[in-house]
């Protein structure tokens, strides 16, 4: 009577096992929103550069005033590209840690290796740190074209700003680790 009982536990316990198996199967829809969004920004980014370079055709002279909002839009369409390859990571990293491994992605001619090599949450997390913050450093130098210099106090925050876009980027570089751990 026990073993009868035991082995009805372990079948439905199995059972259940494999429910909650294919329950992660749920999470396609994370990856195919992400990617589809992918999509999106690069089209939208695309459109803002566009935009951009045919507004020149319709211009007489070059004032600094346009040359600023130009460039602004420009890193405006590289944001919407950096923010497109975030998802793009986030899409890969979720379909790889939860669904399957891409098979396509560990084939010998596909190098392998790079942004979207994901084997586990902290890889994931940390490739999406540093696009996350790219896209800040632009969005940042978008903000600071535009940024007016009338006194040293605006001088002295526009330099501020530089410097600490310039130390973001030696952070996420990586090369902080190096001379710290000296």
């Amino acid at each position: 009577m026990a073993s009868a009982l035991k082995g009805r536990l372990k079948r439905m316990e199995q059972r259940f096992e494999r429910v909650l198996w294919r329950l992660r199967l749920i999470a396609i829809l994370p990856v195919v929103m992400s990617l589809v969004s992918t999509v999106v920004s690069f089209v939208l980014g695309t459109l803002e550069i566009a935009k951009a370079l045919f507004s020149l055709g319709h211009v007489d002279h070059l004032d600094k005033t346009f040359v600023a909002e130009l460039l602004g839009a420009i890193v405006s369409g590289i944001d919407l590209y950096l923010i497109g390859i975030a998802l793009l990571i986030f899409g890969y990293g979720v379909y790889e840690l939860l669904i399957s491994p891409i098979e396509a992605a560990r084939e010998l001619d596909q190098g392998g290796g790079g942004l979207l090599d994901i084997r586990n949450l902290d890889q994931l997390k940390e490739k999406l740190v540093k696009v996350l913050v790219v896209a800040l450093i632009v969005s940042a130098f978008k903000a600071m074209l535009t940024l007016p210099i009338k006194d040293g106090p605006s001088l002295a925050f526009f330099s501020l700003s530089v410097l600490l876009l310039a130390l973001s980027g030696y952070l996420v570089t990586g090369n902080a680790d190096k001379v710290l751990h000296r």
